[in-house]
């Protein structure tokens, strides 16, 4: 491999740059890797996917077989994600190495990485443990550990300078100093509040990065990258904004950018050149280069800087932003070879069988109608909730259920779907059920809190109009995970109104909202009415459109992550919906008007499905571009 090389000295002591000479400098960045190390979908139980390090590993090698100077780095999200991710974490796998994450980003040769949020899903003393193993540095300069063991332990560097020996075109060799800056969604603290709260504070990525530029300058770095696990967000900055990269490529001094965090692509190719900043013809934001590798290996972000040397510095002269796609390419025989204890430790794992489900169980129409894969995970939390309570002040509350279907197709592809066998379950049936790392959360709502929580959840949904055909059901700019169902009750949504809420939780003006005929055991719910409300702490500490519920409000939480809750109650109780499921919630009537959803095409194999929505008039469409099947859907 063609790495460029640690400088041996400190720059300030190396041979004088002369001016006019010329070197290229590559950047490869990966992000959003959620421990998709392997080409395999541990849910499916199926090898030979189009993604996973191994993959992106091939083009790393064939990206510096053809450049004499670059630099790899990954931009956060990497470590949580996928069962060989959670090795680690389960004390039933036996598992005594490092995380086989960073093994694999260790025998790739990383030079830095900066952390995503998901990278605090289990703590700090886990990630402390674990970044431990890295054999490269890590970044991250707006999160602050204020004291204690964990601010002695703590291995993340609020910036590095890698100092490192260029070849240039003329075959001489001379030092660049590179600053690396790493920064994280602020709301880390509020995603992982369970683990954090007291322990960790957090800053405005912008505004740390205005402050932190200047001292890389003065360190002598002669470029500074941005690692900014944040996705391209507003030319315009908000204080503690999630979504930040075009603001902080707008900063003086930032020299390249590599982003991430909403799983989006940068630099589409074929794309118009965009508008407020966004230029995917050229591959920069804000004028910087940029790029955006879109998730779980999907791809490979390269940078191409031709630096000059001007008045004994190098600068940037020019460049090239482009993705590589991971898809086609075949899988790196070292970096498998070295994986594979962990691969066969996991399968093995994931093999186990844990219960039974009571019919087949799948989320292909699950943005469609009342589903019975959300239900039987509703029934599952309402069990637990209900004798979690006995004994406290809240037993004998009525207790309701919130979750959404955590795989609805979307950015995920048309593969992004649970889907469940009836029979025998395993434990990757219910990861696949429940994939995050949330704890079973028992909260008290009223009536009124009721209602607007399903008005939060039914942003997901675009509006419709009376009269017209083929309207797309699904608003794109909202995950399909945000999307919970309560069980307990029934209710409709009208989608000729306007959403109540923004994606990001504000409120709009002007509306009344789509949430109608909202009842409890057959009665109008009242806004005094209360309720416990079984959900997960991601939810319940504000994530998505949501909320965060105060402190007094929250009457239990489960020490232990709900995924393991539900793998127990299935070795308990056969997986099975409400029986009354299907009349849970419904979309009010739409005189004249079909919509269209794209779901996976797994459907088809479900004949019962299918028949259904035939004899209420659906329309199978046939498969559309990516994949998706494509679904007219009368209302």
């Amino acid at each position: 491999m063609n790495v460029i090389s640690a400088a041996p000295d400190r720059v300030d002591a190396a041979t004088p740059l002369p001016d006019g000479t010329t070197a290229q400098l590559r950047l490869l960045g990966t992000t959003d890797l959620h421990a998709h190390v392997m080409a395999y979908d541990y849910y499916a139980d199926q090898g030979g996917q189009p993604y996973g390090l191994v993959r992106i590993a091939t083009a790393i090698r064939a990206a510096r077989s053809e450049v004499q100077n670059t630099l790899l780095f990954d931009n956060g999200d990497a470590l949580q994600g996928t069962p060989m991710g959670d090795l680690t974490l389960c004390p039933k796998t036996r598992w005594a190495g490092p995380s086989p994450v960073i093994d694999a980003m260790n025998a790739l040769g990383y030079d830095a990485a900066g952390l995503g949020n998901h990278e605090f899903n289990f703590g700090i003393d886990w990630l402390v443990r674990t970044i431990g193993a890295a054999a490269h540095p890590v970044t991250c300069a707006n999160v602050e550990i204020p004291s204690g063991a964990a601010r002695r332990d703590w291995p993340v560097k609020p910036y590095l300078i890698l100092d490192r020996l260029l070849t240039c075109e003329d075959g001489t060799q001379h030092p660049v100093r590179v600053g690396v800056l790493g920064l994280v969604p602020p709301q880390i603290t509020m995603w992982d509040r369970l683990h954090l709260d007291g322990r960790l504070a957090v800053h405005d990525m912008v505004e740390t990065a205005r402050r932190t530029i200047p001292r890389l300058r003065a360190a002598g770095a002669d470029l500074v990258v941005v690692l900014a696990h944040s996705g391209i967000g507003a030319e315009t900055h908000e204080a503690m904004a999630e979504n930040a990269a075009l603001a902080l490529a707008g900063l003086d001094g930032v020299d390249a950018i590599m982003t991430g965090h909403s799983h989006g692509l940068f630099p589409i190719g074929g794309a118009t050149e965009g508008s407020g900043g966004v230029d995917h013809g050229r591959g920069l934001l804000a004028g910087v280069p940029a790029v955006m590798a879109g998730a779980c290996g999907g791809h490979l972000g390269v940078l191409d800087l031709a630096l000059e040397a001007r008045e004994g510095r190098w600068a940037i002269a020019g460049h090239g932003a482009a993705l590589r796609s991971a898809a086609s390419l075949p899988c790196d025989p070292p970096l498998e070879a070295r994986l594979a204890a962990a691969h066969q430790m996991t399968l093995q794992h994931m093999r186990q069988p844990i219960g039974t489900a009571a019919m087949r169980l799948h989320s292909y129409l699950a943005l469609a109608r009342p589903d019975a894969s959300v239900s039987a995970l509703n029934a599952v939390q309402t069990r637990l909730m209900t004798r979690r309570l006995r004994g406290t002040a809240y037993e004998g509350r009525a207790v309701l259920s919130a979750t959404p279907a955590f795989k609805t197709g979307g950015r995920g592809g048309p593969r992004n779907f649970t889907d469940l066998p009836e029979g025998t379950l395993s434990v990757r049936h219910a990861a696949d059920l429940y994939p995050f790392p949330n704890r079973l959360c028992g909260i008290a709502i009223s009536g009124a809190d009721l209602r607007d929580w399903l008005e939060r959840a039914a942003i997901c949904f675009a509006r419709l109009h009376p009269g017209v055909l083929d309207q797309v059901l699904r608003n794109m700019n909202v995950p399909g995970h945000d999307f919970d169902v309560i069980s307990g009750v029934t209710y409709s949504l009208d989608l000729t109104a306007q959403p109540l809420y923004d994606r990001m939780g504000q409120r709009q003006p002007g509306t009344l909202g789509r949430v109608r005929d909202l009842r409890h055991r057959g009665r109008p719910v009242a806004d005094e009415a209360q309720f416990i409300l079984a959900t997960n702490t991601y939810r319940a500490f504000g994530a998505g459109a949501f909320a965060p519920i105060p402190p007094e409000r929250i009457v239990h939480i489960s020490d232990s992550l709900l995924r393991q809750d539900l793998t127990d109650e299935v070795g308990q109780t056969p997986l099975a919906p409400a029986p009354d499921y299907e009349s849970n919630w419904r979309f009010s009537a739409i005189p004249g008007a079909s919509a269209l959803l794209d779901t996976g095409p797994g459907l088809r194999s479900d004949p019962a499905a299918m028949a259904a929505l035939v004899a209420e008039g659906a329309v199978d469409l046939g498969d559309v571009e990516g994949g998706f099947c494509r679904i007219r859907l009368p209302f």
